[in-house]
């Protein structure tokens, strides 16, 4: 019966409960639900006046920085600059760490050379390398995505050697008795079994490296989201930066929403 107190109550329970599922459907309407929470908070803020708008813009005044960001100032290109440079980024830093990661974790030889090194140089703050970058690769367009790949691909070869490693040696015991070679293991058995978990630690190293981008993006550069929004705060244009900020977030937001929705597409046997 609508209205019925007892099956929103079991509703509730449902939403609610711990480890529970819920469907494609509640998880979009609770999505919006905190989203427009966040929004209305914001409003709140912002018309109390406990808060000076240089320092907490409207939202309007965001709007109002997007129409001109995308008229004025060719924010567009600036977009495609900066998904450009991380894409290069992160695919040289996943086509690496993906057969070094393997290798790591199924040869102990590599895995004991190299996650001494790795281990080292991932605690290495990658802003306190821009000066080296500069240095050793110039102003120019190298510097910059190299930037991005330090900052994700010795984060992303241990998590792929974990992935590796959680493969269930059952698996590769039986493979060998069935008279597989080291080369088919690996083929057959070790990179099929870890796909999954691959694909969210590659999701979640992708948000890493779009965390970069304002940093690659400051080193003599004239273009780009973290070009704009370094110049904006330098003329105390808060609307603008926020915009930009926002702008990575979206972009990331979407990116992952994807690559959730490839995930769920491709791995149905998970559930």
């Amino acid at each position: 019966m609508p209205g019925d107190p007892s099956g929103l109550r079991s509703a509730w329970r449902a939403v609610v409960a711990f480890r529970g599922s819920l469907s494609r459907r509640t998880e979009v309407m609770l999505a919006v639900l905190a989203f427009a929470l966040l929004l209305g908070l914001w409003l709140a803020v912002v018309s109390s006046g406990s808060v000076k708008p240089q320092y907490l813009p409207s939202p309007a005044a965001i709007l109002g920085a997007y129409h001109s960001l995308f008229t004025r100032f060719e924010f567009t290109h600036d977009i495609y600059i900066s998904v450009q440079r991380v894409a290069i980024a992160f695919g040289i830093a996943a086509a690496m760490a993906i057969p070094i990661g393997i290798l790591m974790s199924s040869f102990r030889v590599v895995g004991a050379m190299s996650e001494p090194v790795i281990d080292l140089i991932r605690y290495l703050p990658v802003p306190a390398l821009v000066p080296l970058t500069v240095i050793w690769l110039g102003i120019g367009e190298v510097s910059k995505v190299a930037l991005l790949w330090m900052g994700t691909f010795f984060q992303l070869v241990l998590l792929i050697a974990d992935d590796a490693k959680r493969v269930p040696h059952e698996y590769v015991e039986i493979a060998y008795t069935l008279g597989a070679k080291s080369r088919q293991v690996l083929r057959w058995i070790i990179l099929p079994s870890m796909l999954p978990s691959m694909v969210d630690n590659l999701r979640i190293t992708l948000g890493w490296c779009w965390s970069y981008v304002i940093l690659a993006e400051i080193v003599a550069a004239n273009d780009g989201i973290g070009h704009v929004i370094w110049a904006s705060r330098r003329f105390g244009k808060t609307p603008e930066v926020i915009a930009g900020v926002l702008a990575i977030g979206i972009i990331g937001l979407a990116s992952d929403q994807l690559i959730r929705f490839v995930h769920r597409r491709a791995f149905r046997y998970l559930r």
